[in-house]
């Protein structure tokens, strides 16, 4: 009986070790599930995923660099005043016409439009005298009508160079020339030239009015019969006065405007 007890103990208790093995076998398989499991999905985390922005910073709109306006250079005169002044305080510009020997200081004396007919640069008597703008015009050329004078000689010099001016084929080829001043360079362009009779009416350089001025201009360039009649009003006019020999007391009148 006891013998039966004992194997009957044994028993339980060997059903019991099954029970609890297969328990810890559950256990087992279970915790290794969940391993696997947690080893193919990433691993949550507590922090909400965010997208990172960037936010530019607002700026002014970039300006260009502020630049000092720009200014013109000081003029610089390719005749050399101060020396010619040295020589003859009376000098207000030079002329020089291409293709012609006319290449001379001009000066001014308001007082006696004679003076230098037969007064050299110099201040010395001779009979080729001296280019000169006329007494009753404006010194720097800013007038509304600028005579210029000077002799026709033999020798080809002095004014003489406005004769060939007389032809319209010349005349055409040699229209633009330059006078030059202690403050600008005056650019000018023949209009006319003829022969007239030394009548006086080229030396007016006052009038009344821009009509008056305008009709002046008109009455003196009609006359040539190439004349180029500007298209529009004249600021100011500039006439180179000679000699000339087709009847008694001709002159030679070559009329030019400046242009820019």
């Amino acid at each position: 009986m006891e013998g039966d007890l004992k194997t009957g103990k044994s028993k339980r208790t060997r059903v019991i070790l099954v029970i609890v093995l297969l328990a810890a076998l559950a256990v087992g398989l279970a915790g290794l599930k969940t391993w696997r499991e947690g080893r193919q999905k990433p691993a949550e985390t507590s922090e909400a995923e965010t997208e990172t922005t960037y936010i530019e910073e607002e700026t002014e709109p970039e300006t260009e660099a502020e630049t000092e306006p720009e200014t013109e250079a000081p003029y610089v005169s390719p005749i050399d005043f101060e020396a010619l002044w040295e020589q003859n305080p009376d000098t207000v510009g030079w002329i020089r016409i291409p293709d012609t020997m006319i290449d001379y200081p001009i000066v001014y004396d308001p007082e006696d439009n004679e003076h230098y007919l037969h007064t050299d640069f110099n201040g010395n008597k001779s009979v080729y005298g001296t280019i000169y703008l006329d007494c009753d015009s404006e010194p720097d050329f800013s007038g509304r009508n600028n005579p210029i004078y000077g002799h026709h000689m033999k020798d080809g010099s002095m004014f003489k160079g406005l004769e060939y001016f007389k032809k319209e084929d010349y005349f055409k080829e040699h229209q633009h020339f330059e006078i030059y001043t202690p403050d600008r360079t005056i650019h000018l362009k023949a209009v006319a030239c003829y022969y007239s009779s030394a009548d006086g009416i080229v030396r007016q350089t006052q009038f009344p009015s821009q009509e008056a001025f305008d009709e002046w201009v008109k009455a003196r360039l009609e006359k040539c019969s190439f004349a180029e009649m500007p298209v529009e009003p004249v600021e100011s006019m500039f006439v180179l006065v000679t000699c000339s020999y087709e009847m008694p007391n001709a002159r030679t009148l070559l009329f030019a405007v400046e242009e820019d």
